[in-house]
């Protein structure tokens, strides 16, 4: 090492103060995970409890940071630091990096603060040349386990430190499987394993046009610098954005005295957990391989045994490490995702961290150790994440489908997909952005297919077990996938997989059963997901403990029937234009927009009436008795024409063939209605309330049609509790204007049909300027609802369709945003304007109602937002309402005490 760590081209310049770069594993700690990430302050914490592990030392985040922010040069002193621990390191192990006699070997691993299971990189037996080997050939007496180490660390370090493609490596090594006649690689001879290393050195050198490092210390700064540099790589980049994981929060590097997997049948490797992380049930889970090492059971190139086997195989390894399990879940007081290598029946535990797990699994394993008595009522339910709440309400396949199941697999990642075959991680990506449901279909996935795993509905592979990279990180995403499905023959080449007498080639359908580990031929029956066991005890201890009421989005009778069934205590925008766009009402819409007068409109609009109070009864008697809002038409009236360019079309082809004057005179005049229509701004031009000041008839048809539809019910002794919402107003007149128009409709209704009807009035805050006259538009209005949707495009100053598509996903993976502000609150912007018109409005109306309808409204982290500012409640789609009670509760149980 010192004889690179001079190098001044790989360092930076000294900062002013600097802080420890580097930590011995006795001298951290599972309280400094920021700084010495998950891996660094599991090993730490296991190495101060006594557990078997190997010494090593772990480089911070911070360094990691120092080192990008550099532009990849290592910050000040860092080298030396790592020379210092390394020499300790060689003191304990009474070995010595590059000591021929008795030489150290390493391991280098990343470990970000947050588990990013597979998404960064590692290099095994980091140390090793030909004077290295011999020496650990001779410390053995088993030059095959030698000669095996070398080649795969050619390999892991060409890959991850060089970027070499991994296939040309495991090209040779097929064809050294073949040339030998063996089936595996463990039963490769010494001699051809030393011909292989020799190819694999070749392949580097063409590659990379230089020879193979030979000087350990060389090694391990170019690893180090690897391992820092793959927290900005394509797959870690994209699985933070899916997770919501900040940019910023850099990884660790772990390095570490290697044990060995691979030295015989009393030798081994393995992933295991204290609970099994698909289904929450309390035994210990996990696989491992004998004779082999940590990526083998990881990448799943050999399919590995159940961890129940070890009990056979090595008894007094299994008996130790059920002990072992047993204490660190009790430690931590959750389920741990532990690593062990097994080196001539001794164990070592390499890592244990919190366990990924299935939504499913979460909450089981959430109630169970509430019952246990190691967690509170509020542990409990912040050990649930909203978003696995929304995954368990995924589609399963119809019980009473008849199926023809083509292969079965291992049940990796539970729920059901169906999509189209698609084999390269690429092209998933591609197909799905024009709108294809995709299944990415792999040999076995690794990391560089994850955003193929991110656009894929699920993911099937033929090989690899329960704890694989594609199992690990679908159960992550809450993504179906069938892993291990030997049977399943896939020819990436020909882009097809063949099973059960069936060939599936690319963009033909099929379907996956990731709770049965099914692969199935065509699309087939789905059933809805219900809440039930577990998860509405979870939610009835959140609705226990929540202050915000949660409503739903819907438009429809059998939406606002699902919502109720989800729990959901109202409906909090109802939009009245999705009514109108069902085939037997839209000519009707038209004829209005293309009505002269008003007399034409109401004549046009008195045809529509007897359609929206029939979907009016229906949802609010779907509702029971529940608040439901309903938002007055919103869109610009072109949005319910055909296109300008279609209608232009079919007037020139008409009047070319003069076939059908009928049909030429209709299309002419729509397309005259449209050019009318047409506005440089359509969503800042006319339409919410604007729309219906200049036409009152629409006002007054959808306002008599919700007054009928509440008056019916009351005759029928049926609570109904319709709620007027009047969308985009941005000054307070628009609001009393519309609402002269709106009470004076409602007093006829009330006349007409003999009863007393009492409907709040109140209005859409979307518009900047609304939330800044609060005060104001609080003397007409009872109630508000932040359409954050409209209110973030206004404040952004930016379309969100056209931003979405062009600069956001830019904005956020260069750091010019944290995040998509239409996916999370924006809390300096959007949120302060929400909280001036929440202050001001109630300093006007104290018991003003306010909630938020836009898509917000089932984020977790906008709903904390919506807490603390002290909104009455959040509304979103059905699906998202059990997420969103329980994200109520949580933001209830983290808020400080100040605000309970």
């Amino acid at each position: 090492m010192a004889a690179t760590a001079t190098r001044a081209r790989n360092v930076s310049r000294p900062a002013a103060s600097r802080r420890k770069l580097v930590y011995d594993f006795e001298e951290g700690g599972a309280d400094m995970r920021a700084l010495l990430g998950g891996k660094g302050a599991g090993v730490a914490e296991m190495t101060r409890a006594g557990l078997p592990v190997p010494p090593g030392f772990t480089i911070t985040t911070e360094a990691c940071n120092a080192y990008l922010e550099a532009g990849n040069r290592f910050p000040q002193g860092l080298l030396e630091e790592v020379t210092t621990h390394l020499r300790r390191l060689e003191r304990k192990t009474g070995k010595r990096l590059g000591g021929a006699a008795n030489p150290l070997l390493v391991s280098v691993r990343s470990g970000a603060a947050m588990s990013m299971p597979g998404m960064m990189d590692t290099v095994l037996n980091l140390g090793l040349n030909r004077q290295t080997l011999e020496g650990l050939a001779a410390n053995t007496g088993d030059l095959r386990f030698s000669w095996d180490s070398y080649r795969r660390f050619i390999q892991m370090f060409s890959k991850i430190v060089k970027g070499v493609d991994a296939d040309l490596f495991e090209r040779e090594l097929e064809r050294a499987k073949s040339k030998a006649k063996v089936e595996s690689d463990s039963e490769l001879s010494p001699e051809a394993l030393q011909e292989l290393a020799d190819r694999f050195l070749e392949i580097y050198r063409q590659e990379t046009k230089e020879d193979f490092p030979e000087e350990p210390g060389e090694q391990l700064e170019q690893a180090i610098a690897a391992v820092f540099s793959s927290w900005n790589g394509r797959r870690a980049i994209a699985y933070r954005e899916y997770n919501h994981i900040p940019h910023d929060l850099g990884t660790a590097v772990n390095v570490q005295s290697m044990v060995f997997g691979n030295m015989g049948d009393d030798s081994g490797t393995g992933v295991a957990f204290t609970r099994d992380p698909a289904t929450g049930q309390k035994r210990l889970f996990g696989e491992y391989l004998l004779n082999a090492q940590g990526e083998d059971v990881v990448a799943g190139i050999r399919t590995p045994q159940p961890i129940a086997s070890l009990r056979k195989a090595l008894p007094g390894v299994y008996r130790e490490f059920q002990e072992i399990a047993a204490k660190l879940e009790s430690h931590y007081r959750d389920v741990q995702d532990m690593e062990f290598t097994i080196e001539r029946a001794h164990l070592y535990m390499l890592q244990t961290r919190s366990g990924k797990r299935t939504a499913a699994a979460a909450v089981k394993i959430a109630m169970d150790m509430l019952d246990e008595g190691i967690l509170s009522e509020q542990e409990a339910l912040l050990r649930v994440e909203p978003e696995q709440v929304d995954q368990l309400l995924h589609r399963g396949i119809d019980p009473r489908a008849k199926v023809r199941v083509l292969a079965t697999g291992l049940a990796a990642s539970p729920g059901a997909a169906t999509g189209e075959a698609v084999f390269d991680a690429d092209r998933a990506e591609a197909l799905a952005k024009q709108g294809h449901k995709v299944i990415l279909v792999r040999v076995e996935t690794n990391p560089d297919d994850v955003h193929g795993m991110i656009a894929a509905q699920g993911v099937l592979t033929a090989r690899g077990g329960r704890t694989s990279h594609a199992a690990v990180v679908a159960r992550g995403m809450g993504k179906p996938c069938v892993a291990g499905a030997g049977e399943v023959r896939v020819d990436l080449a020909r882009r097809r997989f063949e099973a059960g007498g069936e060939v599936i080639r690319e963009g033909e359908v099929f379907t996956i059963d990731g709770t049965e580990g099914r692969v199935i031929l065509g699309d087939v029956p789905m059933v809805e997901p219900k809440v039930s066991g577990d998860l509405e005890r979870l939610l009835g201890i959140a609705d226990r403990l929540r202050r915000l009421r949660v409503f739903a989005n819907a438009d429809n009778p059998p939406d606002a029937a699902r919502a109720r069934s989800f729990g959901a205590q109202g409906v909090g925008l109802c939009r009245t234009e999705h009514m109108f766009m069902e085939q037997e009402r839209l000519p009707i819409v038209q004829e209005m927009i293309l009505a002269a007068d008003a007399e034409s409109r109401r004549r046009a609009l008195a045809r529509l009436l007897p359609f929206q109070r029939s979907d009016f009864v229906g949802i609010l008697e779907a509702m029971q008795g529940l608040p439901v809002v309903i938002r007055l038409i919103d869109p610009p009236l072109h949005e319910f024409l055909p296109s300008h360019d279609d209608l232009l079309e079919e007037v020139t082809r008409l009047q070319a063939t003069k076939k059908s004057p009928k049909r030429l005179a209709r299309a002419e005049a729509l397309l005259q209605a449209v050019e009318q229509l047409r506005e440089q701004n359509p969503m800042l031009g006319l339409r919410g309330c604007r729309l219906g000041l200049l036409f009152p008839e629409i006002i007054e048809t959808q306002v008599r049609a919700i007054a009928e539809a509440a008056a019916e019910l009351r005759k029928r002794r049926i609570r109904a509790v319709p709620e007027i919402m009047v969308p985009l107003v941005g000054d307070v007149e628009e609001l009393r204007r519309s609402r002269d128009v709106i009470e004076a409709t409602l007093k006829q209704v009330a006349r007409e049909q003999g009863v007393r009807l009492a409907i709040k009035i109140g209005t859409m805050i979307e518009v900047p300027r609304a939330a800044l006259t609060a005060g104001q538009v609080a003397e007409e209005a009872e109630f508000f609802s932040f359409g954050t949707n409209d209110l973030t495009q206004m404040t952004y100053g930016v379309s969100r369709d056209d931003a979405e598509g062009k600069f956001l996903g830019r904005y956020v993976a260069e750091g010019i945003l944290p995040y998509n502000p239409f996916e999370h609150l924006d809390p300096a912007g959007v949120a302060r304007l929400m909280e001036l018109a929440v202050t001001e409005g109630r300093a006007t109306r104290p018991k003003l109602e306010v909630g938020i309808c836009g898509e917000h409204g089932g984020d977790a982290a906008s709903i904390r937002i919506c807490d603390r500012l002290g909104l009455d409640y959040v509304s979103c789609s059905p699906f998202r309402v059990p997420a969103a009670r329980l994200a109520a509760a949580q933001a209830r149980v983290e808020a400080p005490s100040g605000q309970h």
